[in-house]
């Protein structure tokens, strides 16, 4: 792959290695760590003892979902989630502002790096589009209620209510924020 002039490697992992057995029953993640996480730690780890290797400009595993079911301790941290909660906002609204949807913008889809200065990686989009008209008004209310549907479990209220300001760029609740707001709680009633 190349990238305003660099070339890059890149590699993916699908499943969790070649033995069918523990990659279908999900043992492999259970006893060892997951096969791109001991790559990457091996090639940081050579790369330490002066092994020449290539370097590493990208990595990541720990899913936003995956920290909500795990019940990190990091969620409660208010500094560091506002920190996560305040780049998600500016991500969708820069997808918004140009008329693109992701339309699977879930917890699942937000890589976050570690330390105390997060970073928001956004993945995993095959479905996501340019629309318009009434047809994005219907794709950012999915969107938001998308990402709202781990929320209302992991987050206060007033940090839910600080997201949407954000992602609005506004200061206030306006008539049309609180009517969009509303369809978003009622996405996905009757379907949870």
């Amino acid at each position: 792959m190349t990238a305003d002039g660099k070339r890059y490697y890149v590699k993916r992992y699908l499943g969790n290695g070649k033995n069918a057995v523990r990659r279908w029953f999900g043992l492999r993640g259970l006893v060892a760590p997951q096969r791109v996480v001991k790559e990457w730690k091996n090639l940081l780890l050579f790369r330490k003892w002066g092994i020449p290797t290539a370097t590493l400009v990208g990595y990541g595993l720990e899913h936003l979902e995956r920290l909500a079911t795990a019940s990190d301790p990091c969620l409660r941290d208010r500094r560091w989630m506002a920190q996560v909660l305040r780049q998600v906002a500016n991500i969708t609204r820069t997808l918004h502002a140009a008329g693109f949807a992701h339309n699977d913008l879930k917890w699942r889809n937000l890589l976050v790096d570690g330390g105390g200065s997060p970073t928001v990686y956004l993945i995993d989009c095959p479905s996501g589009g340019m629309w318009w008209g009434v047809f994005l008004k219907y794709r950012i209310i999915k969107d938001l209620a998308c990402l709202d549907k781990v929320a209302k479990y992991q987050l206060s209220r007033s940090q839910r209510l600080r997201f949407y300001l954000d992602y609005t760029g506004q200061r206030r609740l306006g008539v049309e924020d609180k009517q969009r707001i509303r369809k978003i709680l009622a996405f996905f009633e009757g379907r949870e």
